[in-house]
């Protein structure tokens, strides 16, 4: 029983293969002990077992900054967010499960087919990951590439098509050690080939000189919501936003950067929304804009709260709203109770804060800024998380404003939240810009590299011109999540091809 132990720890290792460790070799030779023990396997439920346990490893060491959370929330003792975090790992390890079932009903013969086999396999179970059940896509093995130069092959192949090939690097490596050195010397080529092939142009300088302000106010989640911290916060805000300047700014701040609602359908609070509009609005000059995390409250009567969203709102000079985007894909427990009256019958209510669940946009939109900034998308928080959903693919907007609250999420959550908005630059030629409370605020070119940022629970600002945008969309950005699907098939059946040939 020993190898489900091991398999255990190599998924448990796995998870410093991700930031903040960042020691993204290991996560390869994770991948080289799973085949080496999915390989001595001698039956199909056995190997189930054995990618369970890995990707519980693995889970639980990568998702602890969960736990965190709980921290936060009133009458929640902190050890619950260990149980949330083990409970949370025990369901989504079921998705390596899958990929090594597969790799082992079709591979346990041959260990190049096993290795082919479990690459495609990967790839798809982690695109399951991301979409049953609303999906949590968080640290996909192409995560710990994002910040070496493979992440140049995600234009192409998309994020899970790289995970696919992360596991073909490390079977490569495995069979290395059995000699089978062709599979290890086609695998680099092919990924050399992927990383030079041309996949979309992204000028080298900005066209025009866009200049933004992304605010970072350092201000944790304790505070955030205490009673009288409005006017700290507010002062913050106002200071690092400085004055207006003689050319146009965009001044970008994070998710629920103003807690009180900034628009709100109650007779007795739509003035105070009012205020909170044009408070930060004095701080624009006639030209500029603010991009700003806020809630809208929704009233059928004119008295009573019947709904609110989570929402980013573009204001104007004068507290103007040009535009608001509601965020679409909620969190499970944090915006929205499941099964709420089956929750609250077992106290399980206290999840998530109120009575009432937010409500969900409609899903990416482009807002037309107007001027030289072009038009923008906008992701708030772990939206940027979902490879394939975050832009209007029938109105590409110029780049994507990620506005977010890391500050529940300890040390791990930022760095690892951050690696995921590179991939969503790369795959979609598009800039990316962060902006959150405690960090990591960053502004990231189409690209994925990281061009600016602000260290983790550090005050300050960013102040940047907009990178470009993609002379033309990138491949995946064109067909999205069919091509790694296609290509995980593909893998698995011409495995399945290679096995019956090579018997």
């Amino acid at each position: 029983m020993l190898y489900l132990l091991y398999a255990f720890i190599a998924g448990a290792v796995s998870a410093f293969g991700f930031e903040p460790v960042g020691w993204w070799p290991l996560l390869l030779v994770a991948f080289a002990a799973l085949c080496e023990l999915l390989d001595r396997t001698k039956s199909l439920g056995r190997s189930l077992l054995l990618g369970w346990l890995f990707g519980l490893g693995q889970f639980v060491v990568g998702l602890n900054w969960l736990a965190t959370a709980f921290t936060f929330q009133s009458a929640m003792p902190p050890w619950l967010g260990w149980v949330a975090v083990v409970l949370l790992s025990l369901y989504l390890a079921i998705y390596p499960a899958i990929a090594t079932g597969i790799a082992w009903r079709f591979g346990r013969d041959d260990r190049v087919v096993m290795v082919n086999v479990l690459g495609g396999a990967w790839a798809i179970s982690e695109w399951l990951r991301g979409t049953i059940f609303t999906g949590f896509p968080w640290n996909p093995a192409a995560a710990a590439l994002a910040p070496t130069p493979l992440i140049g092959v995600t234009p192409l192949i998309g994020t899970y098509g790289l995970s696919g090939l992360v596991v073909l690097l490390g079977g490569a490596i495995w069979l290395e050690y059995y000699r089978k050195w062709l599979p290890l010397v086609v695998i680099l080529a092919a990924s050399a080939f992927l990383w030079l092939l041309p996949s979309s142009r992204v000028p080298p300088d900005p066209l025009t000189i866009r200049n933004l302000r992304i605010v970072q106010p350092d201000i944790g989640e304790g505070d955030k919501w205490r009673p009288g911290f409005e006017q700290e916060a507010a002062r913050r805000f106002s200071s690092l936003s400085g004055q207006p300047a003689g050319e146009p700014r965009l001044l970008l701040w994070p998710e629920a950067a103003i807690t009180s609602p900034l628009q709100d359908q109650r007779n007795a609070g739509e003035p105070l929304a009012a205020y909170q509009r044009t408070w930060p609005a004095s701080l624009l000059g006639p030209s500029d804009l603010l991009l700003t995390g806020g809630l809208a409250v929704f009233s059928r009567n004119g008295a009573d709260v019947t709904g609110a969203t989570n929402s980013i709102f573009v204001l104007a000079p004068g507290g103007r709203i040009v535009a608001r985007y509601d965020k679409s894909h909620l969190v499970p427990y944090g915006e929205y109770l499941p099964m709420r009256p089956l929750m609250s019958a077992v106290g399980l209510s206290r999840l998530a804060p109120g009575d009432m669940d937010f409500l969900s946009g409609p899903g990416p939109r482009s807002v037309d800024l107007g001027g030289e900034w072009g038009k923008v998308g906008f992701d708030v928080c772990y939206e940027i998380i979902f490879s394939g959903h975050v832009v209007d693919e029938r109105n590409r907007p110029d780049f994507i404003f990620n506005a977010s609250n890391d500050a529940w999420y300890g040390s791990w959550g930022p760095p690892q939240h951050l690696a995921q908005a590179r991939l969503r630059a790369a795959e979609e030629g598009l800039p990316v810009l962060r902006a959150t409370p405690t960090g990591i605020s960053a502004v990231i070119d189409g690209r994925g590299n990281v061009v600016k940022s602000l260290p983790w629970r550090t005050a300050g600002v960013i102040d940047s011109v907009l990178p470009p945008a993609a002379t033309s969309a990138p491949l995946f950005a064109r067909f999205g999540n069919v091509i790694p699907i296609l290509l995980g098939f593909l893998l698995i059946a011409g495995g399945i091809v290679l096995g019956r040939k090579r018997r």
